[in-house]
């Protein structure tokens, strides 16, 4: 194949692979508790896609494509016949590095392009350290309350209810 051809099947893939993300794909914020942090919270950014057992090899292309990310087993116990699948990327230097350049360089074509931006806000932040005040998980626990389906946030809750002096904070 010459290099034109495989530059040809570059971007067929490329363009693949975003439009498989943009229509299965979930780009989230976590924000869960966790003893072992300073703050008795963690930031988990993550990207997810789901699909039944029987596509398995969609998933793995995006794990060769991406070069990172795990493949993951959620049995089911209802009327269904196959079990679901996830591909997940959750370790930072991997979204920021691999997913994020990618695609920045085949954008998304839905709605879900504004998560996608969203997300990548949270890992500016991230990067600059702000999940690792109260102030700055504030504003990124704000950010991932607007992404996806608009699940209030625990976070934000907790700091309402037991911080009178994060009052501020009530929406």
């Amino acid at each position: 194949m010459s290099g034109a051809d495989n530059q040809q099947e570059r971007l067929r893939l490329e363009g693949w692979v975003s439009g498989f993300i943009d229509g299965e794909g979930c780009f989230s914020v976590a924000i869960n508790r966790c003893s072992v942090m300073a703050l008795g919270w963690q930031v988990r950014p993550e990207l997810v896609v789901t699909q039944g057992a029987r596509s398995r090899e969609s998933l793995e292309l995006l794990q060769s494509f991406f070069g990172c990310g795990a493949i993951y087993r959620n049995r089911r116990h209802d009327d269904h016949r196959e079990d679901l699948l996830r591909w997940c990327v959750r370790r930072r230097a991997d979204l920021e590095h691999r997913v994020v350049p990618a695609m920045r360089a085949v954008p998304l074509r839905t709605a879900k392009a504004r998560d996608f931006a969203l997300f990548c806000d949270v890992l500016d932040r991230m990067r600059d350290g702000r999940h690792l005040s109260l102030d700055g998980m504030a504003e990124i626990a704000r950010i991932a309350q607007a992404m996806n389906r608009k699940k209030p946030s625990a976070f934000l809750s907790f700091l309402r209810d037991c911080t009178p002096a994060m009052s501020a904070l009530r929406t």
